[in-house]
């Protein structure tokens, strides 16, 4: 009898929800998209972009936000990785440096590059301080943040069966985290940074780390962990 492809319950929010399914379709997996985050736009008031050096993006939804705000494309970008990176350059920014990182990563880059201040786009709730980062950094530039997009739960539950699950963000692991251990005990969980496979430690679980916070790192440590288990029947 032929075994059938391992479940994956993919958390993260759409639109990057869709892009992974189809990553893990050419992995010869079965992708189970249930979202437990939604991304909701804001609209707030930009303050004037000729003041500030550069721009900072923290995540590909910061980027798509913003875009859809001003049609400027004139100010440099620092963006934390390099899928970020790339909905940069799609939305028409044309100098664009990617951190290949964490948001650590990204205060070292601005630190050691900007000229001037820069203005974050972040969530309504942001997973750290991107100003701080720069000043561990060593940087003297100042950092001002505008929330430009919320991430909300979308209260779903559990599929009803599956053989590993995948944490893109620290919010989506708080949110898996408060829906219980008890559905993941028998799961294969991987999750894209340290930060993110906290909430899920706290539990007494233990997801398996990408050793970078990209998705290509995220999808291998998916597939070893997957070869450490038999998938449920």
């Amino acid at each position: 009898m032929t075994s059938r492809a391992p479940r994956v319950w993919i958390t993260r929010a759409e639109p990057g929800a869709a892009r992974t399914a189809a990553r893990l379709l050419a992995l010869g997996l079965e992708p189970l998209v249930r979202p437990l985050l939604a991304i909701e736009a804001l609209a707030p008031d930009l303050p004037d972009l000729d003041a500030f050096s550069a721009l900072a993006f923290t995540s590909v939804n910061g980027v798509a936000a913003f875009g859809a705000l001003t049609p400027r494309r004139d100010r440099p970008v620092f963006a934390v990785g390099d899928a970020t990176a790339q909905a940069a350059r799609a939305v028409g920014f044309d100098r664009v440096d990617s951190a290949d990182g964490d948001l650590a990563a990204l205060g070292r880059r601005i630190a050691a590059s900007a000229t001037g201040p820069v203005l974050a786009a972040v969530a309504e709730t942001p997973a750290g301080d991107l100003a701080a980062a720069v000043r561990q950094a060593g940087g003297a530039v100042a950092v001002q943040a505008v929330a430009i997009y919320r991430a909300r739960s979308t209260g779903a539950t559990p599929p009803d069966a599956f053989d590993a699950v995948l944490i893109h963000s620290p919010r989506a692991g708080r949110a898996l985290a408060d829906a219980g251990g008890a559905a993941l005990a028998h799961a294969a969980i991987a999750a894209i940074s340290p930060a993110a496979a906290a909430p899920l430690q706290a539990l007494g679980l233990s997801p398996a780390v990408a050793p970078a916070p990209r998705e290509d790192a995220l999808l291998d440590v998916l597939q070893a962990a997957l070869g450490k288990r038999d998938p449920r029947v």
